[in-house]
């Protein structure tokens, strides 16, 4: 009996804990919905009480409304730095991760622990350095600076996750390819990548995830081009029906990848002490 008290009490909380975070992100995308009269009615909140209607998501995606509040060209320039950023830093990420888990580097643990370090350096500590560099070598104000910087940040959160996924695979793997007279390089691209491939698609996940919604890296390096946060930030003027339809847009993809990869990205971010 008191078991069965304390699992009801266990999944009335969990519901709760859901339901205060998603209150906002349905009422954001309720927002998106409505038309003007409904946003700003100061007399009541409109909550069903209107017809819904597509005309912010339509002109977030740039037809039939102001350049200003299109987001059409912000959503291109961030997926581009998304995925630019997302591939140099798992590719990096995944020969760090095989090298101080499979080639037997005496320093490895040392190693890693420096880059448990970098993970902890916040963003805005790399600004400075990171504008002066970039205009120093020409990059100031182009999408490649920005990747890189945003690559540069996510290459500690790759090599953690991709160490306790190579770390789940036996040695045994090893010795036995090793016996079968494969070298490293076939080892790593054609054993252990495919045993892998659900913790690179985590990896990547949050890679993009994090670079996607990254604000002060792409607000100071970026001048003549613009990303979704910034754009975002922008729209927050008083455009309220833009915005959320924008901002509804932005957190779809970023929804929909969590659900499908949330247990690979668990085991990721607890470095494997979760099956």
């Amino acid at each position: 009996m008191g078991n069965d008290i304390r699992e009801r009490l266990r999944d009335l909380t969990a519901l709760t804990v859901v339901v205060i975070f998603l209150l906002p992100i349905l009422w954001w995308g309720l927002t998106s919905l409505k038309p003007v009269w409904a946003i700003f009615n100061k007399d009541e909140t409109i909550v069903l009480g209107f017809v819904p209607s597509l005309t912010n998501y339509v002109i977030a995606i740039g037809e039939g409304g102001p350049d200003a509040l299109s987001a059409r060209a912000t959503f291109m320039n961030s997926m581009i730095i998304a995925a630019g950023s997302t591939i140099i830093s798992v590719g990096a990420g995944l020969m760090a991760a095989f090298g101080l888990t499979r080639l037997g580097l005496r320093s490895a643990r040392r190693w890693i622990g420096f880059v448990v370090l970098l993970r902890m350096l916040p963003p805005i500590a790399i600004i400075i350095p990171g504008v002066m560099l970039s205009q120093q070598v020409g990059l100031f104000d182009t999408r490649l600076a920005v990747i890189l910087i945003h690559a540069l940040m996510n290459l500690p959160l790759a090599v953690l996750m991709l160490l306790s996924f190579l770390e789940d695979v036996p040695r045994e793997v090893d010795e036995a390819a090793y016996l079968d007279g494969a070298d490293s390089k076939v080892l790593f691209f054609r054993i252990l990548l495919p045993m892998i491939m659900g913790g690179i698609a985590a990896t990547a996940t949050l890679c993009a995830l994090f670079s996607w919604t990254e604000f002060l890296i792409s607000l100071f390096l970026s001048v003549s081009f613009r990303t979704v946060p910034v754009q975002l930030s922008i729209l927050s003027m008083g455009a309220w029906g833009p915005l959320a339809a924008a901002g509804t847009l932005a957190m779809l993809p970023a929804f929909c990848a969590i659900l499908l990869l949330q247990r690979h990205i668990v085991r990721g971010l607890t470095l494997g002490s979760l099956r």
